[in-house]
């Protein structure tokens, strides 16, 4: 029962070492409900298990929980690395479970900036969850989750979001897989081969301390052109991108940056990749970013990437599903999709707010029926409208209770799935998940609930 991501078996598995950062802020003011947050009528978090409590972390027990975690993942970090997860935890919402005073399970939601459809929303990321081994299977999971909820909708959090280890567990809180990831392999012992021309301007090594100065901006200038995305602070990007040694392979290179852009002028993308020599199969190129602001420059940087010396083989986890890449390569068997996994799940913490928060490629009227279990302020119908917008500020959209017979019933799971346009509702209706009332709802609601791009992030946590 941990927070630890799913990864294909071209990259091992991060252990909870990697998957944290510091809380994520957007150089932009996020946005925020348009209306107070759904109110909770559940009753105080309760174990199945009578002497189980659930509370608080305080400050002081902060070592305790994270000396927890570490037996739950089997980890024994250095001082420098403790110290980081403990700042870490020292600006987020902390849940623990309690048996005879002894703390028995730990979970906690960092303060993330999410991109949404038009703009973004402040979104709690759960991470280091963990139960002790003696408590597992006797509701612990479930109380902490419950604690937290109620704590997220009293401080009006429209979403929150998670990786998740194993897709059974968190589906039942109300979690849905928002985005997907492809792994992409590239065989690079001969020239990427390409259908369109690369862009022309210059290349440049980046010295990774830059790289928060110079990267920065342009992710900040670009974060919400894609939903799904987690805002960068200056911290996060020294802390987690730029760290000399990756803990989950210590024969990788110190991350290299290369960025595109004429000199003096704003960049039009970049990577950030790891290298490793092997002594009896090529050199490996390990991707784990790369942005671009047009094909030509992504063709630019791929190009880069598949030329340095000593490697054969370029490995780039967690792709987006509409990556260009797959396009314009002109060898589908020189690039390849090795594995496909969901990345971000999300939570719609207050239905109506995440809905009204967010624009519409096209305009929407019709009832949905929403089932809820955890949240019962979110269940029931509701009558969604919306104007047709770029962004919430040119839109306006309401959600609000009502007798009309529903057009549209799902879970909220499946609603999180859809809300940044990553899953369409048709398929869910195909697939027995939705019930459409009145024919054409589903199409209707694909239509507006459209983005230019797929949502996809690479920022685990």
């Amino acid at each position: 029962m941990d927070m630890e991501p799913v990864q294909p078996p071209t990259q091992s598995t991060q252990p909870l070492t990697q998957t944290t950062q510091p809380p994520a802020q957007s150089t932009q003011s996020p946005a925020q409900p348009t209306h107070p947050p759904a109110q909770s009528t559940q009753p105080p978090a309760q174990s199945t298990q009578p002497s189980i409590r659930f509370g608080d972390i305080p400050e002081a027990a902060i070592d305790r929980a994270l000396s927890l975690a570490y037996l739950v993942f089997h980890e024994s970090p250095q001082d420098e690395k403790r110290k980081h997860h403990r700042d870490l935890l020292l600006g987020c919402v902390r849940v623990g479970a309690y048996d005879e005073g002894e703390l028995v399970g730990f979970l906690a939601a960092l303060p993330f900036t999410i991109s949404v459809p038009g703009g973004q929303l402040p979104c709690p990321g759960l991470t280091f969850v963990s139960v002790a081994p003696t408590h597992r299977r006797r509701g612990v999971l479930t109380g902490m989750i419950r604690e937290l909820f109620g704590k997220l909708v009293a401080d009006g959090a429209p979403v929150a979001a998670l990786w998740a280890s194993e897709d059974a567990i968190y589906g039942r809180f109300g979690f849905g897989p928002a985005t997907l990831g492809n792994t992409v392999e590239i065989d690079s012992r001969r020239p990427l081969a390409l259908r369109i021309a690369p862009d022309t301007r210059p290349l440049r090594l980046l010295d990774p301390a830059d790289a928060p100065d110079v990267l920065g901006p342009y992710h900040d200038r670009t974060l919400t052109e894609r939903p799904g995305r987690l805002a960068r602070t200056e911290a996060w990007w020294r802390e987690e991108w730029m760290v000399e040694e990756d803990e989950d392979d210590d024969e990788l290179s110190p991350p290299r940056v290369v960025t595109l852009g004429d000199p003096g002028g704003p960049i039009a993308g970049y990577a950030i990749y790891r290298t490793r020599t092997c002594d009896d199969a090529p050199g490996l190129v390990r991707l784990d970013d790369l942005e671009a602001d047009t094909p030509a420059a992504a063709a630019a940087l791929w190009r880069y990437l598949a030329s340095i010396d000593l490697t054969g083989v370029i490995r780039a986890w967690g792709r987006p599903q509409d990556d260009p890449l797959l396009l314009f390569a002109a060898d589908r068997d020189q690039v390849r999709v090795t594995g496909q996994f969901p990345g971000l799940w999300v939570r719609l913490v207050d239905v109506r707010g995440a809905l009204t928060a967010r624009s519409w490629a096209a305009p929407v009227d019709m009832v949905l029926d929403v089932r809820d279990d955890h949240l019962p302020a979110n269940a029931g119908r509701h009558h969604l409208t919306a104007t047709a917008a770029a962004t919430t500020a040119d839109g306006h959209a309401t959600y609000e209770r009502t007798d009309r017979p529903a057009d549209l019933t799902l879970d909220v799971r499946d609603l999180a799935a859809c809300y940044f346009s990553g899953t369409p509702v048709e398929s869910l209706v195909r697939a027995g998940l939705a019930q459409e009332h009145t024919p054409g709802t589903a199409r209707a609601l694909d239509a507006a609930l459209r983005t230019a791009l797929l949502p996809h992030t690479v920022d685990e946590f």
